[in-house]
């Protein structure tokens, strides 16, 4: 059975696979091994394996397994697991487990894991060793085909294979047969009707349409139909620095544009809908949309097609949003009464130039300050992760850096598991810098990923110890709460810096503006040996300055 299954997943083009030491898995762990084209990756921590099996498979574009023993083991999957669920990224999740005969009957390390994801995965497959001869080799096979062949459609996510083993575990015998069999190649639509491209098009001519894109990898193909969409006056496009598609036409910073006007000024607001990539970072455009008076919603993509964030949604569309765009712009499109485009590019513009004349009355290192220095002295052509809360909030205030690939774990906006996915995406692409970005807390949660080992040397690490919790001062509701403080902030006084000493990294803690810019070119250097920058802000002020910014802006725009 175990043969079976290498086969088949060698057969769906899986070639890494993170693994978590344990016995009742032992049969794979030999198996992959042991096997010449695949690449193993032990983790010990099978919660930060999963996130580094996740981020390994949304660096390469391909599905990447994990593997884990019995018992309460696989529950510590279940983070990443829903994260690439929300995020469409494709892993094979294997279990391995008793055979179900034992299940609920005392043995040790033994849970119910059948269907234990059920909520948060595309496809399960149960298979149990003393049930296994029950079917012929040529049905296991077309199940493991059907489920595998999941993580290769056009919605693609994660699946879970539950496999029941009997003891012995770690004899081996001699492969005498080759299991591959892949299912037919699936064929997925690239192309609309005429009738309904038709209607679309004219909806187009006839009215302010905004493009809204989410969280999505590198797309030369997108930008470039996007560019010559956006080059139509009644058009807006709006980007976020995670969407990692990049123009001048584009508005990038959507919190920054939209803090330039009235938001009951109706003339703003779109009346035609378009939604592409994941999750967006803004709360402000979410509210902002959901109360505008939008006739029609269209969202481009196969996955989540029910999935309804403004409240509007008209239809959705299975097409991938380049091929979307490209049938789009095969069409000729004229331009309306409304210089729709116009109206936002100038706020925009206008609250750009003004960004840069504000400057922190503080005298301690805010927040916003760390992020301002970054932007200004991170190298181009690496790749930027961002850990969840503030963090990623705070870089959508500044233009993307050219060159500079964003990535973050938007799927279900967890701070459990940035730096693990993180590591994962270095360790799989050791040919491009990585670096992380994360707050104290976040990193605290998953400083079990500085575990792995060999660690490699292309990633670094950014941390902002502004001792806790520092997103509950600047978004409403607990910012004014009495119970802010002890319930939310989850206030530490642990240095980032000290726990990476214990597991042997080199460190630089800096508490000035000074400090950091002088610093921070030498830690980008990758001949610097620093694999952890412990940045210090002021706590207290963190949020005053981030509000002063708002309102310089707002006042300098009207």
């Amino acid at each position: 059975m175990v043969q079976l299954i290498v086969d088949q997943l060698l057969a769906y083009g899986i070639r890494k696979v993170v693994v978590s030491p344990g016995s009742r898995n032992a049969p794979f762990s030999i198996a992959f091994d042991e096997h010449p084209e695949i690449e193993t990756f032990v983790v010990h921590d099978e919660r930060s394996a999963a996130f580094i099996a996740l981020g390994m498979a949304q660096e390469v574009g391909e599905v990447v397994a994990l593997c884990c023993t019995s018992g309460s083991a696989c529950l510590n999957y279940y983070p990443a697991i829903s994260e690439a669920y929300y995020r469409s990224v494709p892993l094979v999740v294997l279990t391995a487990d008793r055979p179900a005969a034992w299940i609920n009957h005392g043995d040790g390390q033994t849970i119910v894991q059948r269907d234990v994801f059920k909520n948060h995965i595309l496809g399960s497959l149960e298979l149990d060793e003393d049930l296994f001869q029950q079917k012929s080799i040529e049905s296991h096979q077309k199940e493991l085909a059907a489920i595998l062949q999941i993580t290769h459609s056009n919605w693609k996510g994660p699946v879970h294979l539950n496999i029941g083993l009997n003891e012995p575990l770690y004899q081996t015998i001699e492969k005498t047969i080759d299991y591959h069999f892949r299912l037919p190649e699936q064929v997925f639509p690239t192309r609309m009707e005429k009738a309904e491209m038709d209607e679309i098009i004219s909806e187009f001519n006839q009215h302010k349409t905004l493009v809204l894109c989410g969280q999505m990898g590198s797309n030369p193909k997108l930008q470039q139909e996007l560019m010559k969409f956006a080059s139509f006056p009644n058009v807006v496009v709006l980007v976020e620095n995670t969407s990692n598609i990049q123009h001048e036409r584009f508005i990038h910073c959507i919190d920054r544009t939209l803090n330039g006007f009235d938001q009951n000024d109706v003339s703003f607001e779109p009346e035609i809908l378009v939604t592409i990539g994941g999750a967006v970072v803004s709360k402000r455009i979410k509210a902002y949309l959901r109360k505008a008076k939008i006739q029609k919603h269209y969202k481009l993509g196969a996955d989540f097609p029910e999935m309804d964030t403004y409240r509007c949604l008209s239809r959705s569309i299975p097409l991938s949003a380049d091929d979307f765009f490209t049938q789009v712009n095969e069409n000729e499109l004229h331009a309306n009464k409304y210089n729709f485009n116009g109206k936002w590019k100038r706020i925009d513009i206008l609250a750009k130039d003004r960004a840069l004349d504000f400057v922190s009355e503080f005298n301690g290192l805010t927040d916003l300050q760390v992020f301002q220095t970054i932007q200004n002295l991170i190298p181009e052509d690496v790749v930027l992760h961002l850990a969840n809360s503030s963090v990623v909030r705070y870089a959508q205030l500044f233009d993307p850096i050219p060159g500079v690939r964003y990535e973050s774990n938007r799927g279900t906006s967890g701070i459990d598991g940035s730096t693990s996915t993180a590591l994962g995406a270095a360790i799989a692409n050791q040919n491009k810098q990585h670096v992380l970005i994360s707050g104290d807390i976040s990193f605290l949660y998953d400083s079990n990923a500085l575990w792995y080992e060999p660690f490699p040397h292309n990633f670094k690490m950014i941390v902002i110890q502004n001792y806790g919790g520092g997103i509950f001062k600047i978004i409403p509701g607990p910012a004014d709460s009495k119970q802010r403080d002890r319930y939310f902030e989850a206030k530490q006084a642990k240095s980032p810096a000290s726990v990476a000493k214990g597991f042997g990294f080199e460190t630089k803690t800096v508490t000035s503006l000074d400090e950091l810019t002088e610093y921070l070119p030498l830690f980008f250097d990758s001949k610097c040996s620093t694999q952890l920058l412990e940045v210090q802000t002021d706590d207290l002020n963190n949020a005053v300055d981030l509000d002063r910014y708002f309102d310089f802006l707002r006042n300098k725009n009207r």
